[in-house]
């Protein structure tokens, strides 16, 4: 549409200077002597617009022709760097399509065109990783920072990984603390550092990180409090010689990161120092706070006042009437306390409700300690018939 626009300009002014030269009779006269040159305006106009159009034409010509091998040079270059393009596009392709062997000829093959190398590099790097081919994975991890100083980070980052991939903890700890010097801390790298720490077994460590982690909702609740209580199981296994540093950690221990498992580990580290009542405390304070028919059956051992204990778990009895282990532990602590009867009635009851071993042998030993022989043998067996129903 523009084309035709010009062109019917071009008309339009063209037959305006046709109409105007018929009315125009003025005349040019050159002297050169000894000669004198008379002719029209008109032509001499003509003449002259010709002859700088055709000058103007034969420079551009000329031009044109001294710059043809910069404009097939940069021909040649532009249809380079499209083909390196497609080729880094294809090596990250068959990294995500898992097809290692093909990614890494092809980010070779982009790192020699010179095709965004550093990266290049990096997608090598990876592909060589897949491949457990480690030399190849550490000179390409080499050439990333050379060819692209801009992927230092990235590089170490994938460096980080690859040394968890492989196990080596305490290098991918090292590797992320420079991380952390060049571009300081980010999730990704937060999490990288916690499986980390881990695998180092740096346990207060991965107690700050999956804080941090859940503080920022990088990680979901339900996970960050399994590894804390995983992180709290190991700092109580360290400190299990420790009367004094175990109480001290306990009592920095927040009540939300708490688990019955944990104060299963804590009762026995407490117990094999000898301090049963803190033992009892700490039992006491987890079933108040969640119930775990498991866990009560330590109560039984855990402290030496057993009447309190007794009316602390008749107590619980209120709530959970229906726990065979409670009344197991009733049962023994009457036992205890040569409360023939009060042990007998609780044992029978947690009996009727669960068949096991440890209640049928608290049965037998409490028959044995009233002299009723028979009664005794007959739980016994029972005890044992169970034992061999269950190997």
């Amino acid at each position: 549409m523009r084309g035709l626009l010009w062109l019917l300009v071009l008309f339009a002014v063209a037959v305006g200077l046709a109409m105007t030269a018929q009315f125009n009779d003025a005349y040019l006269l050159m002297v050169i002597p000894p000669w004198r040159i008379e002719v029209s305006l008109n032509l001499a106009l003509t003449v002259l617009v010709g002859g700088f159009f055709l000058l103007y034409m034969s420079l551009r010509g000329v031009a044109l022709t001294f710059s043809l091998p910069g404009k097939v040079k940069e021909f040649r270059e532009r249809r380079r760097r499209k083909k390196a393009a497609a080729i880094f596009q294809d090596a990250v392709r068959l990294l995500f399509e898992g097809r290692f062997g093909h990614a890494l000829k092809k980010a070779a093959e982009a790192h020699a065109a010179g095709e965004a190398p550093g990266l290049a590099a990096l997608i090598a790097a990876r592909a060589a990783q897949r491949l457990r081919e480690p030399g190849k994975q550490e000179a390409w991890l080499d050439r990333a920072t050379l060819d692209d100083a801009r992927t230092e980070a990235a590089r170490l980052m994938l460096e980080a990984e690859m040394y968890l991939d492989a196990r080596r903890f305490e290098e991918a700890v090292a590797v992320l603390a420079r991380l952390q010097q060049l571009s300081g801390r980010h999730i990704a790298a937060l999490r990288l550092e916690l499986r980390a720490q881990q695998g180092c077994g740096n346990w207060e460590e991965v107690l700050r990180i999956a804080r941090l982690l859940e503080k920022r909702d990088a990680l979901t609740r339900e996970v960050a409090y399994e590894i804390k209580v995983k992180a709290h199981r190991h700092n109580v296994e360290a400190r299990r010689t420790d009367a004094a540093g175990l109480r001290s950690y306990l009592a920095r221990v927040p009540s939300e990161e708490t688990s019955p498992k944990l104060t299963g580990d804590v009762v026995l580290a407490l117990t094999a120092l000898g301090d049963l009542t803190e033992a009892r405390k700490v039992l006491e304070k987890q079933l108040d706070r969640e119930w775990d028919s498991s866990l009560i059956l330590r109560y039984a051992d855990a402290g030496d006042d057993a009447t309190a204990r007794i009316a602390r778990a008749e107590a619980w009895l209120k709530l959970h009437p229906q726990d065979a282990g409670l009344l197991l532990v009733l049962g023994r602590l009457c036992a205890k306390q040569q409360l023939w009867g009060k042990a007998q009635s609780y044992l029978e009851a947690s009996l009727s409700l669960e068949s096991s071993r440890d209640t049928l042998l608290e049965l037998a030993q409490l028959a044995d300690q009233l002299g009723r022989t028979d009664e005794a043998n007959r739980h016994y067996r029972a005890a044992v018939r169970i034992a061999s129903n269950s190997q």
